[in-house]
């Protein structure tokens, strides 16, 4: 019998109200015990938001403009009503309910019309993604109309937190895998390995729940479903990451480009960015390199591509995004912005799995395939002195520092961990997410150009603000900001405009500090954006957590000079 939709939005919400991981995980098992087999994976994504594989090229291309079009349709809500029913919550799927609870006409419900189910729900999501080509806007729209309509108020408030990828009921990625744990009979160390090679916990869910713990142990890397990139922890100095690394390391230059995963089977090659976008289109040049360069059948590499001018020297991050950007004219791109690719990891070879390989082994191997590709410039020193040099000739060349590589470390995807330490020179760096934005004043009137500056909770999934800034960008980026900001909009409040969290950017301060006036306790002195960091998702953004080990550092700073 098909699971109602109601009885997932039922489990969310015992979900948002208890803190206790052990109950989640208990909840969560329970119903995953009683699904369907081909209701495992959509379940498993609607409950954490991820309606589809981040590698998957399907996207519902649902604005908030439009789904605020469709709620005041169904319920008659005027403007005031939105803005008074998201001031009570702060919460758009909240906000949702509140209207539909409070619609000013009756839904009219047939008694042929039955209730919403978890393959209904995710059925129509999957219809939505496919609406292509003329007259789809008008088609994605009917189509979650359609699905509104039949909704009750509770099931349309994670209807649209789905939409939006914003659950806030505590359920992260890694709960989600001890409840898949608990319920299959799997290792929690095997459904996180298979995690990280599938990169969709959906999946990872319908094998270990209907195939077995056996079956999990074997899942491997697929070519063309790409991976989530393994990520680096900043330290202050090259001395700190010899430290950690045990007196000896492998430093490569930190390049400031555009991180790419290279898929390569028999003739066909497909690049992916860092968010997992499928890039190739924009890239011509270099799947013509690895075409005539890589000397293997099957090969899945990393490396960094960055836009180059005279000389060969690298040009700003910025050049580079017009061409992962431009779908039109691409060979025009290709002379107007030439790049230049680096490699440093290979994954996948020639039908073996290379993750569980040693750092050192692996670069081995990409030396033996490269052809005349370059690797990024890299020593392996025990001397101080050494990599400092290293280090500042990285940032003469025109490049961001260095990443520090342990020699026996394995590849582990997704995970921010201790084998890679990256070295910019300073810490006082946050990638953060815009949240909101006030309408500026005086030349800025027309541009929303004072931004709420957000770190991710990792405990509820929640954007909290820890600062706020209008320096950084130029007038033309002010424009574009504006514009893209607006398309995010959620609500606007006395000159606040509130969007969802989708746009990150690099920002630059003079210190953090405690603070009652943001809900995170803490506040950044003198923000500035340095820049848009188109390649990375909110996911990829700093944490709480990481704002916390800032500011306790430079406590601890501060107390050794008074000292």
């Amino acid at each position: 019998m098909s699971t109602l939709f109601k009885e997932l939005a039922e489990l969310c919400e015992k979900l948002e109200a208890t803190t206790k991981r052990i109950t989640m995980v208990n909840l969560i098992s329970s119903f995953l015990r009683k699904l369907e087999p081909d209701e495992i994976g959509p379940a498993v994504r609607l409950i954490i938001g991820r309606i589809f594989p981040a590698w998957s090229q399907e996207t519902l291309e649902i604005s908030w403009r439009t789904i605020i079009k469709i709620i005041k349709n169904l319920t008659n809500a005027s403007s005031k009503d939105i803005s008074e029913a998201f001031s009570k919550t702060g919460d758009p799927g909240d906000m949702a309910k509140i209207l539909m609870e409070k619609r000013k006409t009756i839904k009219q419900v047939t008694l042929l019309q039955s209730p919403l189910t978890i393959l209904d729900v995710y059925k129509c999501f999957l219809s939505i993604a496919n609406a292509k080509g003329p007259g789809s806007k008008k088609k994605k729209e009917g189509l979650l109309y359609g699905l509104l309509s039949r909704a009750s108020p509770l099931e349309v408030k994670y209807i649209i937190k789905d939409i939006l990828g914003e659950m806030r009921h505590g359920v992260s990625e890694g709960l989600m895998e001890e409840a898949i744990a608990k319920t299959s009979g799997a290792s929690l160390e095997q459904i996180k390995r298979a995690h990280m090679l599938l990169g969709d916990l959906g999946d990872v869910a319908h094998i270990a729940l209907t195939r077995g713990a056996q079956q999990i142990r074997e899942v491997k890397i697929r070519l063309f479903h790409p991976i989530k990139p393994m990520l680096a922890q900043p330290v202050e100095n090259v001395e700190e990451a010899l430290k950690e690394h045990g007196g000896k390391t492998a430093f490569e230059y930190k390049l400031d480009g555009a991180r790419v995963q290279i898929h390569l089977k028999n003739g066909k090659v497909a690049i992916f960015s860092r968010r997992l976008t499928n890039v190739t289109h924009s890239l011509p040049d270099v799947v013509k390199l690895i075409l005539d360069e890589i000397k293997a059948n099957e090969a899945i590499l990393e490396g960094e591509v960055i836009a180059v001018g005279e000389e060969g020297k690298p040009l700003p991050f910025q050049h580079l995004m017009r061409r992962f950007h431009r779908v039109k004219d691409i060979e025009k791109m290709v002379k107007e912005i030439p790049v230049q690719l680096y490699l440093f990891d290979v994954l996948y070879l020639n039908e073996k799995m290379m993750i569980d390989e040693p750092y050192i082994k692996r670069w081995e191997h990409l030396e033996e395939i490269s052809g005349n590709i370059r690797l990024t410039p890299r020593i392996i020193t025990s001397d101080a002195k050494e990599a400092q040099k290293f280090f500042e000739k990285s940032k003469k060349e025109g490049h961001e520092g260095l990443v520090a590589k342990k020699l026996d470390s394995n590849y582990t995807p997704g995970i921010r961990g201790k084998k890679w330490l990256k070295i910019k020179g300073i810490l006082d760096t946050l990638d953060l997410v815009i949240v909101a934005a006030d309408w500026g004043y005086g030349r800025r009137h027309e541009w929303l150009s004072d931004y709420y500056l957000a770190a991710k909770d990792e405990k509820t999934g929640k954007f909290m603000v820890i600062g706020k800034t209008f320096k950084g960008l130029t007038d033309k980026e002010f424009k574009e900001m504006t514009k893209r900001l607006l398309e995010l909009k959620i609500t606007e409040r006395g000159g606040t405009v509130y969007v969802k969290p989708e746009i990150v950017v690099e920002v630059a301060f003079d210190e953090i500090q405690q603070s009652p006036k943001y809900e995170s306790g803490f506040a950044l002195r003198f923000a500035r954006i340095t820049r848009i960091r188109e390649d990375k998702g909110p996911d990829e953004a700093d944490t709480i957590e990481r704002v916390r080990e800032i500011y306790e550092k430079q406590f601890r700073s501060k107390a050794k000079i008074n000292n």
